[in-house]
C-alpha cells in the first residue's frame, strides 16, 4: 500500500466519524404549554398539555405523578375508544400533544375535588429527560382551547 491510499482511507475514515458525530445534535429539549384540567364532576379528572420537543432525538412520555391521584395513566384515543398505554413519543423537532377528544392523561380515584381556578401539580417522567413539574390550571368543566 503506498502512502497516498492510506492518507485517502485516513481521511475518509476522520471525515466519516466528523459526520457521525454531527449527526447526533443532542438529546431531547422539552418545554410544556397549554396545560389544564377541565374541573372534575366525579372521583376521575383528565389532564391535558402539549410536550414541544426542540432537540435532537425523541423522547417518550413514560408516566405522570401528581398528589392529586395514587392512580394515574396515559391513555390514547383512537376512533372514538380509550385505551391505557405505557409511554407516548415526543419526536425530535416535534411535538405530543394531549388534548380533548384524543390522547390524555387520566386522574383516577381522586384524593379531592380541585376546583375552577386551582391548579394541580403534577410531575411528567420522560425516557431520557429529567423530570418536568407541571401546574395544571383547573378549568370550568366544558373548557375545550381549540374550540375557542
Amino acid at each position: 500500500m503506498n502512502r497516498r491510499t492510506v492518507l485517502a482511507g485516513v481521511l475518509a475514515l476522520s471525515t466519516g466519524l466528523t459526520l457521525a458525530g454531527c449527526s447526533s445534535d443532542g438529546g431531547p429539549e422539552l418545554k410544556v404549554t397549554g396545560a389544564f384540567m377541565p374541573q372534575p364532576v366525579n372521583d376521575m379528572a383528565a389532564g391535558f398539555l402539549v410536550v414541544r420537543n426542540s432537540g435532537g432525538s425523541s423522547d417518550r412520555l413514560t408516566s405522570v405523578t401528581s398528589p392529586l391521584s395514587d392512580n394515574i395513566t396515559i391513555h390514547e384515543t383512537t376512533n372514538q375508544t380509550m385505551r391505557m398505554v405505557t409511554s407516548f413519543e415526543v419526536p425530535a423537532g416535534g411535538e405530543l400533544d394531549l388534548e380533548r377528544g384524543g390522547n390524555h392523561i387520566m386522574f383516577m380515584k381522586l384524593k379531592q375535588q380541585p376546583r375552577q381556578g386551582q391548579k394541580v401539580s403534577v410531575e411528567l417522567h420522560f425516557e431520557k429527560a429529567d423530570p418536568i413539574k407541571v401546574d395544571l390550571p383547573v378549568k370550568e368543566t366544558t373548557h375545550n382551547p381549540k374550540q375557542q
